[in-house]
C-alpha cells in the first residue's frame, strides 16, 4: 500500500501561488473529501485537468481558501503514484490552513526529497538521474544547468549501463571459461579478455576527466583575489561583478575581512573572495583580516595576484609569490596606465616559476575585463581547445554534458572502477586464474552499479534523498 505523503512545493513566503502536492493511495478520495468546485459538484474534476473551487473545512464546512486542483492518475506521474496538486494563493496561512486540513485526513507529512524517492524507487528514474533533480534546482549558470538535465534525461545513466553492459559480457565469458575449461578456449579467452579490459577502462577513465571540470560546474570555481593595500583588489571585484560590492577608497587597509560574491563567467560559477590586503600591521581586527586572507588561499582554485606596477616591488610582494607559485595563477600588474617601476628581472623570475597568467591592466575602466575573464576561464580547466564562434560553442558545450562528471559520489565510484578494472588487468596480463580477475571485474561492475542504484545499499539512499527539500 502507498503511503499518502503531503508537502508544500513552493518556497516559503508571500508569493501569488503555493503549491500543496500530495501522492499515494488516496490522494483522489481526500481531494475529493475537501475540495468543491465552483459548480458545487465534483464530478467536473478530470484527470489532469485543472479545476476551479474551493477548498472546505469537512468539519465545519467552512471555506478555506480558493484554489485550483489537480487530480494526475498513476503511472504517468512524477512519482508513478497517484498525485494531487493544489495550487492555493501564496501566502503561509492558506497554504498550512490546507495542510492542516490534509494531514487530519490521515496523510502524513512527506520527508526531504520523498517525492523523488518514490520516482527512483517505483522505476521512473534511475539514482543518478535523481541526484540531478537537485542540481538542476541548485544550478548557478547555463552550462551547469545544462549538465544537470543532460544527467536528468538519462544519457549520462545511459553510458554507465554500456560500460556495465561490456563488464557483463567478460563477467559471462569468465564464467563460461571457468565452468567448461579448455586449453585452446583459455587462451583465446585471456586475449579477448585483456583488450576487453583495456577499452572499457578507457571509457570509465574517460569520463573521470570530466570530472573536476564537473565539480566546477557544480561547485563552482574558487577564485581567491589577493595583494597589498591599494593595489586594486576591491576594484577588481567590483567590475567582475559588475557592481559596487566593496567599499573602494585610497586609504591602506579599507577591505578589513574577506568578501565572497558568486558571478558568471562564461557559464562558470565563480566565487570570488576579496581579501584584506596583506601587509605588516599593528592593527588588531586588520591582522585578523589579514589572517583570514592568508587562509582563503588553501581552498582556492585559482589565485589573482595584484600588484601595484608604480611601486618596488617589496619583501612582501615576494612572499606572497612564493606563496602562491604552486597554484594556479593570474599575476595582474595593475595601473599600466601610470609609469611602471616593476623590474624586468622580477617579471623573468615569475615567468621562470610558470606562472598561469601574466596581464598589464589598467583598472579604472572595464576595457581589460573581458582578458581578465578570459585568463580565469582558461584556467579553469573547463575552456573547450577549439570553439570559433558562440553557437559552435554552445553545441559542443551541451555535447560535453553527457560526459561530465558532476557529481563527487559518482566520481568516488568512477574511480574505484577504474582501480579495479586496473587490477583486472594486471592480473589478466600476469596470467592469474580467471576466478581472480573475476572478482576484479565485478568490483567495477558493483561500483559502476552504485551509480545508478543498481546496486546501492539503502542507507545511501537515505542519505542522498535527505540533501533534498521538502516538497521534492
Amino acid at each position: 500500500m502507498e503511503e499518502l505523503i503531503v508537502a508544500i512545493s513552493t518556497p516559503p513566503g508571500e508569493g501569488g501561488i503555493g503549491i500543496i502536492r500530495m501522492s499515494g493511495q488516496g490522494s483522489k478520495e481526500t481531494l475529493e473529501a475537501i475540495f468543491r468546485s465552483a459548480a458545487g459538484s465534483n464530478a467536473q474534476i478530470k484527470p489532469r485537468e485543472l479545476t476551479y473551487g474551493h477548498i472546505i473545512d469537512p468539519k465545519t464546512g467552512d471555506v478555506v481558501d480558493e484554489v485550483l486542483a489537480c487530480y494526475m492518475p498513476a503511472p504517468a506521474t512524477y512519482t508513478k503514484e497517484d498525485v494531487v496538486e493544489i495550487n492555493c494563493h501564496g501566502g503561509s496561512l492558506p497554504l498550512s490552513r490546507v495542510m492542516g486540513i490534509i494531514l487530519s485526513m490521515g496523510a502524513r507529512m512527506a520527508e526531504p526529497g520523498e517525492f523523488t524517492k518514490r520516482a527512483f524507487l517505483n522505476g521512473r528514474i534511475d539514482l543518478a538521474q535523481a541526484e540531478a533533480v537537485i542540481d538542476v534546482i541548485n544550478a548557478k549558470t547555463d552550462a551547469s544547468l545544462d549538465a544537470a538535465i543532460v544527467q536528468l534525461q538519462g544519457k549520462y545513466s545511459e553510458e554507465i549501463e554500456a560500460i556495465r553492459k561490456n563488464l557483463t559480457d567478460m563477467l559471462v565469458d569468465i564464467g563460461v571459461n571457468i565452468d567448461y575449461p579448455d586449453e585452446d578456449i583459455e587462451e583465446i579467452t585471456y586475449e579477448k579478455l585483456i583488450a576487453a579490459i583495456k577499452e572499457t577502462k578507457s571509457e570509465v577513465d574517460a569520463l573521470l576527466a570530466g570530472a573536476e571540470a564537473g565539480r566546477i560546474l557544480r561547485d563552482g570555481l574558487s577564485v581567491a583575489i589577493i595583494g597589498k593595500p591599494n593595489a586594486g583588489k576591491s576594484t577588481l571585484l567590483n567590475l567582475l561583478l559588475r557592481e559596487t560590492r566593496a567599499i573602494v577608497t585610497d586609504i591602506p587597509g579599507t577591505t578589513r575581512d574577506t568578501i565572497e560574491e558568486f558571478c558568471n563567467i562564461k557559464g562558470i560559477p565563480v566565487k570570488l573572495t576579496d581579501t584584506a590586503g596583506i601587509r605588516k600591521t599593528d592593527d588588531k581586527i586588520e591582522a585578523m583580516g589579514i589572517e583570514r586572507s592568508k587562509k582563503s588561499l588553501e581552498g582556492a582554485d585559482i589565485a589573482i595576484l595584484v600588484v601595484d606596477s608604480t611601486e618596488e616591488v617589496d619583501q612582501e610582494t615576494i612572499d606572497l609569490l612564493l606563496q602562491i607559485i604552486p597554484m594556479k595563477t593570474i599575476l595582474l600588474l595593475n595601473k599600466r596606465d601610470i609609469a611602471k617601476e616593476i623590474s624586468p628581472s622580477l617579471l623573468t623570475e615569475i615567468a621562470a616559476r610558470k606562472f598561469g597568467k601574466i596581464l598589464e591592466t589598467s583598472l579604472i575602466s572595464d576595457e581589460d575585463l573581458p582578458k581578465i575573464e578570459e585568463a580565469i576561464f582558461e584556467l579553469s580547466g573547463c575552456a573547450p581547445k577549439d570553439e570559433s564562434n558562440a553557437s559552435q560553442a554552445a553545441e559542443a558545450r551541451r555535447g560535453r554534458a553527457s560526459s561530465i562528471v558532476t557529481n563527487i559520489r559518482h566520481k568516488t565510484m568512477l574511480t574505484r572502477a577504474s582501480q579495479a578494472l586496473r587490477d583486472a588487468l594486471a592480473a589478466a596480463e600476469g596470467g592469474a586464474a580467471l576466478e581472480l580477475v573475476e572478482i576484479d571485474v565485478a568490483e567495477a561492475y558493483q561500483q559502476l552499479g552504485l551509480i545508478t542504484g543498481d546496486s546501492v545499499e539503502e542507507d545511501i539512499i537515505e542519505n542522498i534523498f535527505s540533501r533534498f527539500c521538502l516538497g521534492k
